[in-house]
């Protein structure tokens, strides 16, 4: 990736052929108007595990940064909660957001390599989205990505994904991830 005229495949492949599609399909006069990526959040919540010991949150983050290829932020607790012995600034897990090249080439393992590892895959929720054209899934396990070597996981955490869009609606953000292949079963 360190090649300056490198674009990854989907990148090319929403300039080449999806933006026409989406412009056609609902009409757009402008080409501002088409919907595109704006950003890919993903996030990792250790919760008990890592109240029980900190040294989770430090593995979570280290998965979270090989899976998205940049470094992860550790998510700290805003309050303090006595019932779950949880205090106000205690490592709890790691975010990262994704953006430009990084975001579709993440987005391209998802689709392509890492969904289909998932054992009983029967797609992702089509009814998934806020309303404003953000799409929000999740994984059970995040050893299903080939960065992470299954042996040295300690546990395997859930983890949440956020695709943002610049879509005003759910039906043309659905159009746009139907357009990259995103998997959905309704």
């Amino acid at each position: 990736m360190s090649d300056a005229t490198y674009t990854p495949r989907l990148k090319t492949q929403y300039q080449d052929s999806i933006r026409a599609s989406l412009k056609e399909e609902f009409g757009y006069k402008n080409d501002m108007q088409i919907p595109k990526l704006d950003k890919i959040v993903l996030n990792i919540g250790c919760g008990r595990a890592a109240v029980k010991d900190s040294k989770k949150a430090k593995s979570a983050q280290a998965d979270l940064t090989a899976i998205a290829g940049q470094k992860a932020l550790t998510t700290v607790a805003k309050n303090s909660i006595a019932g779950f012995r949880v205090r106000e600034g205690m490592p709890m897990g790691a975010k990262v957001t994704l953006r430009g090249e990084r975001m579709y080439e993440f987005l391209d393992r998802l689709i392509t390599v890492a969904m289909p590892r998932i054992r009983d895959f029967r797609g992702v929720s089509g009814t998934s989205f806020d309303g404003r054209g953000n799409y929000a899934t999740g994984l059970k396990e995040h050893i299903v990505f080939p960065e992470i070597d299954f042996d040295k996981v300690d546990e395997p955490w859930g983890m949440d994904i956020v695709i943002a869009t610049t879509a005003n609606t759910d039906a043309e953000a659905k159009a746009l991830l139907k357009a990259f292949n995103m998997p959905f079963n309704s």
